[in-house]
């Protein structure tokens, strides 16, 4: 069944989610969706100095937004930080040093925010793809620290009113696996634990938009981008389709979309979208449904898991 899904997926991509697949469905989008002011609206982007991150920040900058940049390299935060001002114009552009593998980190950091600052909107877009297993310092393997742990530790942010996440269509090839969270066992293949991470990204947005009513949450897939990560994660990809990717504005397009856009609110919570509409989670065929027992257990081992690095001072934020 593997091998069904991999080629259906591939055609699929190669007709969608290349640039001609985007300036194709391109031509039923309304303009006037992001002709918007979103100046006084808060926004916080993971990820943020590359890449469809960084795309996106320009053009929430562009709208009027205050943007927060989090990002684990100070250097290139710094760098994307002084672009993007150069090139919107916009001085509201705050930069916060954190290492979204660390939950330590991402506990003391929430905490902090939410004492200085109001947030609207929070785009989780930080991902990584490690292709040889490696533990943080936490013990946590890498990739599901970063896919999966991380996007847990969002609803520290009980504040917001709209969170985004960055997928991907490779969650397509993977059925939900809660056997092995960590990829501690078998061979490990990166990609394809990525393609897990990105499954549990979207049971964890359709099962918050069944228990926190107060957030309208979405994922996305950007489709296949030319990023930097796509380049050091994925080489050989990178080089058979360098000529038909999307170019990083093209993949952040849908994450501006429904991170400002009025239209996109009006939509259900919990949807998986694909250049501005909601798409199936679930190739025909595939065989990736899993029962809602294997969700459950998964909100639980999620939530026990982020209980373990919770910051022990007072007011510390709760994720649920």
């Amino acid at each position: 069944m593997s091998w069904y899904r991999n080629v259906v997926w591939f055609v699929k991509g190669l007709r969608e989610y290349t640039r001609s697949g985007y300036e194709s469905a391109s031509k039923r989008f309304d303009p006037a969706d992001l002709e918007v002011d979103v100046a006084g609206r808060s926004f916080l982007i993971t990820g943020s100095n590359s890449g469809i991150g960084k795309a996106a920040a320009k053009e929430i900058a562009r709208r009027g937004g205050t943007v927060h940049l989090v990002c684990r390299n100070k250097e290139r935060a710094e760098d994307a930080k002084g672009e993007i001002v150069t090139e919107t114009g916009n001085q509201n552009i705050f930069l916060h040093i954190v290492d979204i593998s660390n939950p330590k980190e991402i506990w003391k950091f929430a905490e902090k925010f939410k004492t200085e600052h109001k947030l609207n909107v929070l785009i989780n877009n930080a991902g990584c793809m490690v292709n040889n297993r490696e533990l943080t310092e936490n013990g946590l393997e890498k990739n599901f620290a970063t896919n999966t742990l991380v996007v847990c530790f969002s609803t520290c942010f009980s504040f917001i009113c709209l969170q985004v996440t960055v997928s991907s269509g490779g969650m397509l090839v993977q059925k939900l696996d809660i056997s092995d969270l960590q990829s501690g066992s078998g061979m490990f293949d990166g990609t394809m634990v990525y393609a897990q991470n990105k499954r549990q990204q979207v049971v964890l947005t359709e099962q918050w938009a069944k228990t926190h009513r107060s957030v309208h949450f979405s994922v996305m897939h950007p489709g296949w981008a030319d990023t930097p990560a796509v380049r050091s994660s994925m080489p050989d990809f990178y080089q058979k389709m360098k000529n038909s990717l999307r170019t990083e504005a093209q993949g952040a397009d849908t994450v501006v979309w429904l991170a400002v856009s009025s239209e996109a609110a009006k939509l259900p919570s919990g949807l998986f979208f694909q250049d501005r509409q909601p798409v199936p989670t679930h190739l025909p065929l595939a065989r990736t449904h899993s029962p809602p027992g294997d969700e459950e257990k998964l909100m639980e081992v999620l939530e026990e898991l982020s209980q373990k690095f919770k910051s022990t001072s007072p007011g510390s934020p709760q994720c649920h």
